[in-house]
């Protein structure tokens, strides 16, 4: 069965502009056309899916364009998941972080934040990019 890109946008959620980059950028490819409108075979929502499914947990496209495979089969890097995995525990614990900090100064008993020893290693630990997305440090807590 074919879906054209109209009926592909409204099954998968995205726009019709969303799929044309997908398709740009190599993650999706139309079988043919009907007049103008492109044709995609069913199965392209399941290739979708997997598209967010990657983005879902962090992927950028061109690291999900090479795990989507060339057939209907994925090709999923385990390594490149374990990677991702181990990047996202990293993120866990920063944010872990800064809501336990943010809980405590919201609740400190000091009379003024800046007194409280555990506020200045938040404060400390933000000057020195702790926080920051992407960074691999430990918790100043």
């Amino acid at each position: 069965m074919l879906l054209d890109i109209g009926e592909v946008a409204r099954k998968s959620g995205l726009s019709p502009a969303t799929l044309r980059f997908y398709e740009e950028k190599g993650l999706i490819a139309p079988v043919g056309r009907r007049g103008l409108r492109r044709l995609y075979e069913a199965s392209i929502l399941e290739r979708l899916a997997l598209v967010a499914l990657g983005r879902a947990a962090g992927f950028t496209l061109a690291e999900i364009g090479p795990m989507l495979g060339t057939d209907s089969t994925p090709a999923l890097d385990r390594q490149m998941l374990v990677e991702k995995a181990d990047e996202l525990d990293r993120t866990i614990s920063r944010l872990v972080a800064m809501r336990d900090g943010l809980r405590h100064a919201a609740a400190c008993p000091a009379p003024r934040h800046i007194e409280c020893p555990t506020f200045r290693r938040l404060m400390k630990g933000a000057a020195h990019g702790l926080f920051a997305l992407g960074k691999g440090e430990p918790s100043p807590f």
